[in-house]
């Protein structure tokens, strides 16, 4: 028997369900508020700005964030830590084997069993989160490219990020959500012949680069778009908690992967590439995303080094078991435990609080680069036309995944 529901409709009620910053009686004259997103191309992701304009002119934006909740936290509360790890993937879900890689070493750190890990197993973290990174960074440059009309880069950057793609699956069995880095190990070692591909594959890459530069960064468009838009001074970085590229292209040399040198990252060498103003003010969307493609240059050369200890001092052996030092049940002490590491995005902290006999967290807390990053946007907005503020926030490199944790 079919039930009908009556539904009593009252004007204006679907447009008041979702409320906005502002009531339009609050408007000067000749303003209006202008919705941008959720389902909006340009916001990559489910985010919504409202906007507040006079003619193409943003007098204030305000950013709505909750449309794509991951319920980390909470499912955090409720799994052993070893299983915490796929659901870790899913915040950042185009740089999972960074973060994957920071949750183990976290818990490594407050469990004293780095020292037991295999120099093989870290170099091989090292390995696919680089390769990782350079992919991440391939969306972040190529959707950008999209946003301000530009189509080749973004085709060119996902051919080269399809073969890393397949041989992160290659090494894991999955393309994006890999659960490839335990605490204490690997789920496998690599496979016959990885190395050599990922060397060709480093040899392919780095004249592609030089492509990119000059079709994407010194394109008189572009750069017109890009160049002294969206400054973001020295000061505002610091106060609101930036970390990562958009650090570093506001001039401040800060990289965990060098400060910390977690991992084995104290035994490689490279570069930490900050912006100066190169095309227009340092500190503006084009210096952010040359900080991108500069990055990807010193994943490289990550990637070589870690490829000569993988095929020197660390060579596969018999003997080898990626998951010798992977405990059975994970109870840390009772307490609490702070730890972070650098991704892709910026820096992706987690604090951990354990009663001492369950292996299941009282408390993990998630502190994700994005939703730093996403907090400067009203700061940075006003008073600019409604087209450069599309090429600010594509400059951010959001992942709603790991804002709406």
């Amino acid at each position: 028997m079919s039930r009908i529901i009556q539904y009593d409709y009252q004007p204006g009620h679907l447009a008041n369900s979702e409320p906005g910053k502002w009531n339009p009686s609050e408007l000067s004259e000749g303003e209006t508020i202008l919705n941008l997103g959720p389902q909006h191309p340009s916001t990559h992701g489910v985010l919504r700005l409202e906007i507040r304009l006079d003619g193409e002119l943003v007098n204030a934006c305000e950013p709505h964030i909750g449309y794509l909740h991951r319920c980390f936290e909470k499912h955090a509360e409720a799994l052993p830590f070893n299983q915490i790890i796929p659901y870790v993937d899913r915040m950042d879900y185009l740089g999972s084997m960074n973060s994957e890689h920071v949750y183990a070493m976290a818990l490594e750190k407050w469990l004293g069993i780095s020292s037991e890990i295999h120099p093989r197993v870290e170099y091989i973290r090292m390995l696919v989160c680089e390769l990782n990174r350079i992919a991440s960074h391939f969306v972040a440059i190529g959707t950008y490219g999209i946003d301000l009309g530009a189509i080749t880069p973004f085709l060119w950057l996902m051919r080269d990020r399809e073969h890393i793609l397949r041989m992160l699956e290659w090494a894991s069995g999955a393309r994006m959500l890999y659960n490839y880095i335990w605490v204490g190990g690997l789920f496998y070692d690599l496979p016959i012949g990885f190395e050599e591909k990922v060397r060709e594959f480093v040899v392919y890459l780095g004249p592609k680069l030089k492509e990119l530069e000059d079709l994407l960064l010194n394109n008189e468009i572009f750069v017109a778009r890009t160049a002294n838009i969206g400054v973001i001074p020295r000061a505002l970085a610091v106060n609101a908690g930036l970390t990562g590229p958009m650090l570093r292209a506001s001039g401040i040399r800060k990289d965990l992967r060098k400060e910390k040198g977690y991992s084995l990252y104290e035994s490689v060498e490279f570069d930490v590439p900050v912006g100066f103003g190169q095309r227009g003010t340092c500190g503006d969307c084009w210096d952010r995303t040359w900080v991108r493609v500069a990055e990807c240059r010193e994943s490289l050369k990550i990637i070589l080094q870690c490829l000569d200890r993988l095929q020197s001092d660390c060579k596969r052996t018999p003997e080898f078991n990626p998951q010798a030092a992977c405990p059975k049940k994970i109870r840390p002490k009772e307490g609490a435990y702070f730890f972070t590491g650098e991704t892709p995005r910026g820096e992706l902290s987690f604090f951990m609080t354990a009663d001492g006999r369950s292996d299941i967290p009282l408390r993990l807390k998630a502190r994700t680069p994005s939703f730093s990053h996403l907090s400067i946007l009203s700061d940075i907005s006003k008073g600019i036309l409604l087209a450069d503020l599309i090429a600010i926030v594509g400059s951010l490199d959001l992942v709603m995944g790991e804002v709406d944790r």
